[in-house]
């Protein structure tokens, strides 16, 4: 009898080790991480990002570009899909490294100066002379955007105006991209402006001198004056027409 009892444990341990091991392997499992299948990956598409950056005005190389991949839908609409799309074209503003690169912000670069590939269609470039006083102290940089007040002389006493609003600097000098913040002593500022611009501002420099005002990035549009308060006279006067005498106001 101690022989078949002692058979039974045997029997019963050996039934218990096989569940402990069982339970082991299937938590095991459950630690280690899943392995995805190729079938399992979502589509993905390439797009071109900045692999370092790229300052305004300058000719886009290889070496700017990087190529990442996205999931298919992610990529924002007009993404540059491959180098050659913008290989050799201009940067229409500051492009920080690993940011996404978008066709509109390159500008094709044809024959001619880099400049001339800076400005948009139906618009012109005007060159105006200055100082250090009136290019804001050194501190105008291609891409800042200026106001333009116009001084001139009216029966013996100066009349200051604003005459343009917003307009963008192309080049400062002969510089038309830049990484320096500091400022520096310039002698001529170029402007983006339509014709009719371009002419104001050959007509205000005529009739005295022109003084740039620096806009924030973020302060965009047309500054309006604020409203002139016409305030009414109550005035009389007297009106003697022989012994007649009468009161107007």
């Amino acid at each position: 009898m101690i022989k078949s009892r002692t058979l039974w444990l045997l029997l019963f341990s050996a039934i218990l080790a096989m569940a402990a091991v069982f339970v082991a392997n299937n938590w095991l499992a459950r630690q280690q991480p899943q392995v995805v299948t190729k079938t399992e990956v979502a589509d993905t598409e390439v797009v071109m990002t900045a692999a370092l950056e790229i300052p305004y005005g300058q000719k886009v190389e290889n070496r700017h570009l990087k190529r990442i991949e996205m999931p298919v839908g992610l990529a924002p609409e007009g993404a540059v899909r491959n180098a050659q799309q913008i290989e050799g074209m201009v940067a229409n503003a500051n492009i920080l490294p690993g940011e996404i690169l978008m066709q509109g912000r390159f500008s094709e670069h044809l024959a001619g100066s880099t400049l001339a590939s800076l400005i948009e269609p139906n618009m012109r470039a005007v060159t105006v002379r200055v100082n250090d006083v009136v290019g804001v102290g050194g501190f105008l940089l291609p891409g800042n955007r200026v106001d333009v007040l116009a001084s001139r002389t009216v029966n013996k006493r100066t009349i200051t105006n604003t005459i343009l609003n917003d307009l963008k600097v192309l080049a400062v000098d002969q510089t038309a991209s830049t990484n320096e913040k500091d400022p520096v002593i310039v002698r001529a500022v170029t402007l983006e402006v339509s014709p009719q611009q371009a002419e104001d501002i050959v007509k205000a420099r005529d009739e005295g001198p022109i003084q740039l005002s620096l806009r924030n990035p973020n302060d965009r549009g047309v500054q309006k004056k604020p409203a002139v308060r016409r305030v009414s006279s109550s005035s009389t006067v007297t009106i003697i027409r022989g012994t007649d005498v009468q009161k107007a106001r």
